[in-house]
């Protein structure tokens, strides 16, 4: 097969390309985006790899999450999208995807001028649509029940949410990192412009997003001492956390929780003070289809590695499109 996802989650394209996972049999590494799942075996692909390929907004991710020092082990290379690359007999392209910072969908074409993509994590709103022969696409929300009717009422949700909570007091946000940038934005384009203050780790990466276009106004890194004095002082601002600090703040502030696995309403009450707003950076169900439909492959593959609905998304993809489509690994 020209594609495949082995049991450790390496995307295989064509016969030199292994995409967010580590595969001994393949001398080149491409790592989509900065999320850990697509990450794995990343140092045994700089050890042992001819060449490990991302973006330079992932490259600058890595060095923030991993340490300056860590791609230097192996021959790491940025790619822009667009740009076509030659290794051996393939070519190689990076396409533009919207997810996180950096995210990219790559298409691999073969001396028989096949065209074999793997589409990484998308939000197909703000991804173009890539034609192919062989596509593996992520099944994240790979379900019927998997799809939202909201549009984007989510975000003007987010909005009135904080505006109104910053009339008593500050305001928690907690998500993961790429979704906590995404609300930044979103805030500072609704011209919230109380002080957005956040751990170190978290300034950092968003001082890389504001490095490659990320309207954010000037965050904020404040000490736990520093804090606590901000908050005697009565001085509204919004806070940005990641979801593993969830349970460790005071819920007598008002708490956002910005999640994806919200399908029903997008805004939910959960407690007191406490909310989910479904602010999603992958396709729901719809969206998947859709992207299958116009990318008119001959095959599709349904990455069922990684957290979703693959065996699912699969059957529906034959049923609903009338494509050869199949779950990898089994």
């Amino acid at each position: 097969m020209k594609a495949s996802v082995t049991r450790k989650g390496a995307v295989l394209l064509g016969k030199y390309v292994a995409c967010d996972a580590h595969e001994d049999s393949r001398s080149l590494r491409i790592v989509t985006h900065a999320h850990a799942d697509h990450m794995g075996g990343l140092h045994q692909s700089l050890r042992n790899c001819e060449i490990v390929v991302m973006t330079a907004a992932t490259r600058d991710l890595i060095n923030v999450m991993k340490g300056s020092r860590f791609l230097k082990r192996g021959n790491s290379q940025v790619v822009e999208y667009n740009k076509t690359m030659c290794f051996k007999d393939e070519q190689i392209t990076l396409y533009k995807v919207g997810h996180i910072l950096g995210s990219a969908q790559v298409l691999v074409e073969d001396i028989e001028g096949t065209r074999i993509l793997y589409t990484g994590d998308f939000r197909i709103a703000d991804t173009p649509v890539i034609q192919s022969d062989i596509l593996v696409i992520e099944a994240t929300y790979g379900s019927p029940w998997r799809t939202r009717n909201f549009a984007n009422e989510a975000e003007s949700r987010l909005v009135s949410l904080v505006e109104e909570g910053l009339e008593q007091g500050p305001v928690y946000v907690f998500g993961y990192h790429g979704k906590l940038q995404e609300v930044m934005q979103i805030l500072h384009e609704a011209r919230i412009r109380t002080p957005f203050v956040m751990p170190e780790r978290i300034l950092q990466i968003t001082r890389v997003h504001q490095k490659h276009g990320r309207r954010i106004h000037r965050p904020l890194f404040l000490t736990k001492h520093e804090l606590q004095s901000t908050l005697q002082e009565e001085t509204p601002f919004v806070a940005f956390y990641h979801m593993s600090w969830r349970r460790k703040i005071d819920p007598n502030n008002l708490q956002v929780c910005v999640s994806g696995w919200e399908f029903n309403v997008p805004c939910r009450q959960i407690g007191e003070r406490e909310y989910v707003v479904a602010l999603s950076d992958h396709s729901d169900f719809k969206g998947l289809l859709e992207y299958v439909r116009q990318s008119k492959p001959e095959l599709v593959i349904t990455d069922n590695y990684r957290a979703g609905d693959a065996y699912t998304l699969a059957k529906q993809i034959r049923t609903e499109l009338g494509i050869e489509a199949r779950p990898l690994p089994t």
